[in-house]
């Protein structure tokens, strides 16, 4: 038998441990492919995600643009005639002086009128553009300043609040607006906040490492009842409303406010544990 057909032992056992790398090697390139595979596909998701997040928010936008443009023209056409009814109430005040009965209804004429007034003032404020003054502020100060303006409103509700976050902070923001989007959800939370132990808390921080957030957080919960989630969806719509007083016009002021500072607002809600709202700017 010739010696050269054969395959002496260290050779086969040389050429099993290569098979053996490169079996190991092509597990692995397989492994990386893999892991590539299914963080391009999580990818893929996330992307997808965001783009119906974008697409829905465009809408939203767009409905909004034309909504406010339709309020603008039927707020003008209505103050017009306001003002007319408003003087020629005010004459028949004077008219009827001498008779209280007939001055009772003429009163109340001229305060659904002014209710009007207001109503349609506040159609204007939100279909108006909003012209944001950014500039470097204290978001404490701002906070507190809202705080102090609603006092009055948590006093008379019994309403307790709570105000957390890093002294000083300073963002770039537009304090007016920003101030005026706080109120407003103060005063929801002060409405929404239980009778008894009723509490409303604010609290504010610069974004964690990482984090999407530019600039800060702003949360403001209450322990009231909660949003009922068939509402917690439409809680944003301008005229939306469940009170029955108000214009539906409050948070849908708030969340122009944000969006023109190009941040989100979010509203979560547990039903018995109350709901809070999360700036992110």
């Amino acid at each position: 038998m010739s010696t050269a057909t054969l395959t002496s032992p260290p050779d086969h056992a040389r050429r099993i441990e290569e098979l053996g790398r490169i079996i190991i090697a092509y597990s692995e390139v397989t492994e990386k492919l893999q892991q590539s595979h299914d963080q391009l596909t999580d990818t893929v998701r996330s992307l997808r995600r965001e783009l119906g997040k974008k697409n829905r928010l465009l809408e939203r936008k767009n409905r909004l643009a034309a909504l406010g443009e339709m309020a603008a023209g039927l707020a003008h056409e209505i103050r017009n005639p306001l003002g007319g009814i408003q003087l020629y109430a005010s004459l028949l005040a004077q008219d009827v002086s001498n008779r209280p009965e007939s001055l009772q209804l003429v009163q109340k004429i001229s305060g659904g009128v002014r209710r009007l007034e207001a109503l349609v003032g506040q159609v204007l404020q939100f279909s108006r553009e909003l012209n944001v003054s950014v500039e470097s502020i204290d978001l404490a100060a701002v906070v507190d300043q809202a705080v102090e303006m609603a006092a009055a409103k948590m006093t008379e509700r019994g309403v307790t609040c709570r105000v957390e976050g890093t002294r000083p902070l300073m963002v770039l923001a537009d304090p007016l607006l920003l101030g005026q989007a706080l109120l407003n959800l103060l005063l929801n939370a002060a409405e929404a906040a239980r009778p008894q132990g009723a509490e409303v808390r604010v609290v504010f921080m610069a974004p964690p490492e990482g984090s999407d957030v530019k600039q800060f957080r702003l949360e403001v919960c209450d322990n009231g009842p909660g949003i009922p989630p068939h509402v917690l969806d439409k809680i944003f719509n301008p005229f939306f409303t469940t009170k029955d007083t108000g214009t539906g016009l409050g948070l849908a002021i708030v969340h122009r406010v944000v969006e023109a500072h190009d941040g989100t607002i979010l509203a979560t809600s547990v039903q018995g544990d109350g709901a809070r709202f999360d700036i992110r700017i």
